[in-house]
Order: structure tokens, then sequence, then C-alpha cells
């Protein structure tokens, strides 16, 4: 296959391999993943200098050479502070660790929303030191850096975020007792020209002030309250309740996969919700399934976060350690069996960190880089 027609930017003229023009490197060197990038920084200047260009990442999206990333976010109540990590897949060990990355510029934020957008992962909302925050950052995922994006136009916490169309839509996170409060319980979020706009929600019932979850499915925004939740329809801009049967059965941070909202139960169990019924994801227990793989996951009784890393279900959670706390990490990969079943084939799960007593995670995303 021939080699998607690229030009070299001024920082990067440079020979990046000798004996090669560096059109031909680039296409060479785009190709390589992304856990390798540490090991090429250390071979010469010009390629370390590549690896810190977008440009790069470009190429890597023509050649489809990018690959899913998980960014996760825990606090340490001891120090107040959020600490951030990507899960990182070293080629020279034999486990995923989390690797930190560089820290928010702000005071520690609590109850702040998650949204991604391409490579750019949102962080929106949340409060500082009780006070709800109207502002935005802005994480690049590519070169790991940090920004501030235009503020909403409400400050909120624990609000709800879904994207749809590359728009950020986020909802609820205030009381309605003002006008622009009301006016504002939605908005929206254009990337493209950076400006907020309120969504209309007449036709919603449901305007509590947190929102414990949210996810996108079928491109519809579902927002949880304490007791039921909302569905917006960003194409249509209709509102409607969730269904009963959704709502009684989820619990926590859940995400979705090929149209199926997966999530965790009042048992600890996996479950996930196929439009009709919630089922238990089976094969994760010790001795389900015809082939079993020696792996198994505990009982989320105190929770887990979830994700979807390219097509995979991605499970982070809380363990209890010699004074510490451990996170662990699981990757399943998921399908539907006869009967509408759903099953689940762990593929790897290792203890990926340890931090200290007291600290828990707040909130996991996928971001394709």
């Amino acid at each position: 296959m021939e080699p998607p027609q690229t030009s070299t930017p001024e920082p990067l003229q440079e020979t990046l391999i000798p004996a090669f023009p560096n059109d031909v490197a680039l296409n060479i060197l785009a190709r390589v993943p992304r856990c390798v990038h540490p090991i090429l920084a250390s071979v010469s200047k010009p390629i370390r200098s590549l690896i810190s260009c977008p440009f790069l990442y470009a190429t890597r999206a023509l050649l489809n050479s990018s690959q899913p990333s998980l960014y996760l976010t825990l606090r340490v109540p001891s120090t107040r502070s959020l600490l951030f990590y990507t899960l990182h897949h070293s080629p020279n060990r034999h486990r995923p660790l989390l690797v930190p990355i560089p820290p928010l510029p702000s005071p520690p934020l609590v109850g702040s929303a998650v949204a991604v957008v391409g490579h750019i992962l949102y962080l929106i909302g949340g409060s500082v030191d009780d006070v709800p925050s109207c502002h935005v950052w802005a994480f690049d995922c590519r070169l790991h850096t940090w920004e501030r994006a235009p503020s909403m136009r409400v400050a909120r916490e624990f609000p709800a975020a879904g994207v749809v169309d590359g728009k950020v839509y986020v909802i609820g996170g205030c009381l309605v007792d003002t006008w622009a409060k009301n006016k504002n319980w939605a908005e929206v979020f254009d990337p493209e020209t950076d400006t907020w706009q309120p969504v209309v929600h007449t036709e919603c019932e449901v305007r509590e002030k947190w929102m414990h979850a949210s996810v996108v499915i079928g491109g519809k925004i579902y927002a949880m309250a304490d007791r039921g939740g909302v569905k917006f329809d960003p194409k249509e801009m209709s509102w409607n309740i969730v269904e009963t049967e959704l709502d009684i059965g989820w619990r926590g941070r859940g995400c979705v996969i090929d149209g199926v909202l997966y999530c965790y139960d009042y048992l600890g169990n996996i479950r996930g919700f196929d439009g009709n019924m919630w089922r238990d994801v089976k094969g994760l227990v010790e001795g389900e399934g015809v082939e079993k793989k020696g792996l198994s996951l505990p009982r989320f009784l105190c929770g887990a976060t979830l994700a979807n890393v390219g097509g995979n279900l991605v499970v982070v959670w809380e363990g209890k350690g010699a004074g510490e706390v451990e996170i662990w990490c699981a990757e399943i990969e998921v399908e539907k069996g006869e009967g509408r079943e759903l099953w689940g084939k762990i593929l790897w799960s290792n203890l990926v960190l340890k931090v200290p007593k007291g600290s828990m995670i707040v909130n996991c995303a996928a971001v394709t880089v």
C-alpha cells in the first residue's frame, strides 16, 4: 500500500532516520506503537522532537495507527490533590502499569464531569472548597498538556456529560433557582467555534442538581439523578424520562459497547442492558464457561469504574493493601451469545498501582491517539 502523502513541517527538517527521506521515515515511525515512544525518544533529538509534535499523530490517524488509551483520575484525601494517570503497556514488562501524567494547573476539583472529543479530554466544572465552578480544562492526550477551555455559562458540580457529533452536552449539576440557571440547566459546547450555548429543555420534567452517571446510547444522552433520569436526543431536540427498568438496574459509572450499557449491580456483578432487560455478563466468575482461563473478577460491592477501550470492557477498582490502596485493572472482551446472552472473556487482570490509604478512583475515560 502506498503511504499517504504528507509534508514535513519546519521543526522536522532534521534527518529522522539516516538513508531515508523524512516523509518515508515519518510513515515508518508513525506505525510504531505508542508504548514504544519513550524508547524512541532516547534514539535521537530529531525523533524526540517528532514524538512531541502533533504532526506525528495526524499521520498516525491517516495510517489508522491510532490506539486507544485509558486515562484515570485519583483523589488523595491527605493532600486533597487530584492525580492523573494513563495506562501504559510497556514492551519491557509483563503487565501494564498506571503512569503519572502532568497534574491539573488548578486547585483540586470535586465532582467534575469528563468528556472526550478526538484527542482532547475535557474536565468540566466541579467545586473548590464547596464552591461550584464554571471552568473547563482541556487535556491534549497527544502532548500531555493542559490548557483552559471556554467557561460554561453556569457553575456546576456533579453534572452529566455526553458527546454527540463532536459536541459536548452538559446536563444538571446546578440548582434551578435563578432564571439563568433554569435557561442553562443544559448547555452544549462546540469545539469548532469554542462557544457554549443553552439547550432548550422545556419538555424535561427532571431537573435535579446532581447527576451520578451518564452515557451516550444510540446518539442519545442518558443522565441519571438519584431518583430517575432523562434521555436527550440532540438531533430531535427532544427530552424523555429514562425507562424504569434501566433506572432500577443502573448503578455507578458504566460504559457502552456495541449499544449495550455495562455497569455493576447491587450484588457486585457486572451486568449489561441491551435495551430491553438487564443480563449478567457470564464468564467472569471462576469456573464459568467451557474454556476456563484461571482468571476471575471480585464482586464490586465497593464500586468499580468501567470504560470502553477499543471495543473491550476495561474495569478499574480499588483493593485493600497493607496500609495503602491497590488499584486493579482488568480488560474483558465482551460479546453477545445465543438467546441475547452476554459473555465476557478476561484478557488480563493485574495490580497496576499502589496509592496512599484513603485514595479513591474519581473517573476514567478512553482516548484514541
